[in-house]
C-alpha cells in the first residue's frame, strides 16, 4: 500500500520550505530570525542549487527548510524531489516562490517511490501540505499509475513470468470492472498469433496474449499495446552477460501501458479502453525459433528472421494487427524495443514515431507541459528498403543498412501491421533510470505515460 504523501489544505503544524538563492537568502534568513542565521553560518550553508538545510526559526513550527534553487524559479520541474531523502518524517508546506505547486508536489512524490517487495521498510516519509487548488485525486491517480509501472519493471523474471504478467492485466481490469481474455500456449496458433507463439515457445513458461477492455462501447476507442517480454536472453542469438543483466525490464512497454491504463480507468475518462499485451519469455531450447526462419503473421505478412534478439517487434506485430482490425480512434504501442534509440537519445528521452502530424504536435506540446520528455523521430520511408527480404515479404531487422537507423527501421517494421488506423504512435522507451535524480529513483521507470494521460484527458474529456 502506497503511503499517503500529501496533507490537504492545511499549514497547521507544518514546516515551511523556502526556495532560496544568492539574491534572497539574506532576506529569508532575516525573516526566520537570528537562530536561523546562526545555524546557517555554523553549517556553512550556501545557496548553491540543490543544497538544503533544516534550520531553527521563529514562528509556530519552530523550524524551516531552506532549499536552494538557481533563481526565483525551480531549476527543473521535479527539483523538489531532492528534498525527500534530506528531510526527516513530518509535514511540510511550500512558501513562495514556487511557480507550479502541482508539479513541485508531483516531483516530491515521484521521488518518494521505494520498491519494497523484497526488503520491506517501515520508514516514514516526509509529507507535503498542498493548497486546495491542487487536484489531489488526479495527483494520486498519476502516482498510482507510475508506481504500478515501476513495480512491475522492478520485479525479477523469476517472480514475474508470462502468467504473472497476464494476471496483472486481468487483476487491473477486474479492479475497475473491465473484461477480457487470456490466450495461452498452442491456442495462440489456433487463434492466429503465430509470431507471439514462436517467440515464447522455447520457454518452459507458456506464452500468452492478454486482451482486455473497459468503458462504454460507444465511446472513442483508445487501444494500448505493450511489449511484454518478461526476460530476453536474445534467443539463439544470445546476448552477452553485460546486455542480459537488465533484461527483466524488457516488459517495460507492458508495464507502462498498464500504468497508463490504471490512470485512465481510475480517472473514469470517457473512452473505450482496450489493452493488448503479448506475454512471453525469449528463451533458448530445442524449440527456439532460429535466424533464417520464415514466420507467418496474423496480418498475413511472411517475416524472415534476421536475428532472434529482435523478438519484441515480432510479438508486437501480431498484437498490432489485432488492434488495427477495429480501427481505433487512437492506437498507442509502447516497447523497450531498440538499443539504437538509447544510443541516439539516451535513457531519459524516449523517441516516438507517428505519421499523424496533428497527433505529433499534440504530444510535443503536452510532453513539455507535463515535464515528461519525448522526442519525435521520423518514419522515414526510404529506409523501408533495409527490411527487404529475398525469400519473404519482409525481414524483421535491418540486414542491408550496415546497422544504420535501428530505431527507425524497427518502427517501420511495426508500421506494416497498422493499415486501418490513422492515429497510431509508437514509443521506444527505456523503462529504467540508471542514476537517481529528482523525481526519478534509480530502477524501473514510467516514461511517456504522464504525457499520454494528460493528452487523452484533454483529447476526449469533452466527448463523453
Amino acid at each position: 500500500m502506497r503511503q499517503s504523501l500529501f496533507v490537504k489544505n492545511s499549514e497547521h503544524d507544518t514546516t515551511p520550505i523556502h526556495a532560496v538563492n544568492e539574491a534572497n537568502l539574506e532576506s529569508v534568513l532575516k525573516m526566520l530570525g537570528q537562530s536561523a542565521i546562526d545555524w546557517v553560518k555554523r553549517n556553512g550553508f550556501t545557496a548553491s542549487p540543490g543544497n538544503s538545510l533544516l534550520v531553527p526559526a521563529d514562528g509556530p513550527s519552530g523550524a524551516a527548510v531552506l532549499f536552494a534553487t538557481e533563481s526565483d524559479t525551480l531549476p527543473s520541474a521535479f527539483a523538489l524531489g531532492a528534498l525527500v531523502a534530506a528531510l526527516p518524517a513530518g509535514d511540510y508546506h511550500l512558501e513562495e516562490p514556487f511557480p507550479d505547486v502541482e508539479q513541485a508536489a508531483l516531483g516530491f512524490a515521484l521521488s518518494s517511490y521505494r520498491f519494497t517487495r523484497y526488503c520491506p521498510s517501515s520508514k516514514e516519509l516526509p509529507r507535503l501540505a498542498v493548497p486546495a487548488t491542487v487536484d489531489l485525486d488526479r495527483l494520486n491517480t498519476i502516482l498510482d499509475g507510475v508506481a504500478l509501472a515501476r513495480d512491475l519493471i522492478n520485479i525479477p523474471a523469476n517472480d514475474l513470468g508470462p502468467e504473472e504478467l497476464a494476471k496483472a492485466v486481468s487483476d487491473l481490469f477486474d479492479q475497475h470492472g473491465g473484461t477480457g481474455r487470456i490466450i495461452i500456449g498452442d491456442s495462440l496458433l489456433e487463434q492466429g498469433y503465430p509470431m507471439v507463439h514462436a517467440v515464447g515457445r522455447a520457454s518452459s513458461r507458456e506464452p500468452r496474449l492478454a486482451d482486455f477492455s473497459w468503458g462504454d462501447e460507444s465511446a472513442p476507442k483508445v487501444t494500448l499495446v505493450g511489449k511484454g517480454v518478461i526476460f530476453d536472453t536474445g534467443g539463439l542469438n544470445i546476448k552477452p552477460s553485460s546486455s542480459m543483466a537488465l533484461m527483466k525490464k524488457d516488459m517495460g512497454g507492458a508495464a507502462n501501458v498498464l500504468g497508463l491504463a490504471s490512470m485512465i480507468m481510475a480517472a473514469k475518462l470517457p473512452v473505450r479502453l482496450r489493452v493488448i499485451i503479448p506475454c512471453v519469455e525469449n528463451s533458448i531450447s530445442g524449440s527456439a525459433f532460429r535466424p533464417g526462419d520464415i514466420l507467418p503473421s496474423r496480418k498475413g505478412i511472411t517475416v524472415e528472421i534476421g536475428n532472434t534478439d529482435a523478438e519484441g517487434r515480432l510479438v508486437l506485430g501480431d498484437a498490432l494487427a489485432l488492434a488495427d482490425a477495429e480501427s481505433p480512434d487512437l492506437l498507442i504501442d509502447m516497447a523497450t524495443l531498440t538499443g539504437a534509440a538509447r544510443v541516439a537519445l539516451g535513457p531519459d528521452l524516449p523517441p516516438f514515431f507517428t505519421n499523424d502530424e496533428e497527433l505529433a504536435e499534440e504530444i510535443a506540446l503536452v510532453s513539455e507541459a507535463s515535464a515528461d520528455p519525448l522526442w519525435r523521430l521520423p518514419l522515414w520511408q526510404p529506409y523501408m528498403k533495409y527490411l527487404d527480404s529475398k525469400v519473404a515479404d519482409i525481414n524483421h531487422i535491418n540486414t542491408s543498412g550496415a546497422g544504420f537507423a535501428g530505431a527507425i527501421t524497427a518502427a517501420l517494421f511495426l508500421s506494416r501491421f497498422v493499415k486501418n488506423t490513422s492515429s497510431w504512435v509508437h514509443f521506444d522507451v527505456y523503462g529504467w533510470t540508471p542514476i537517481e535524480k529528482p523525481g526519478k529513483p534509480a530502477g524501473g521507470e514510467a516514461q511517456a505515460i504522464r504525457c499520454l494521460f494528460d493528452l487523452i484527458s484533454e483529447k476526449y474529456s469533452a466527448k463523453g
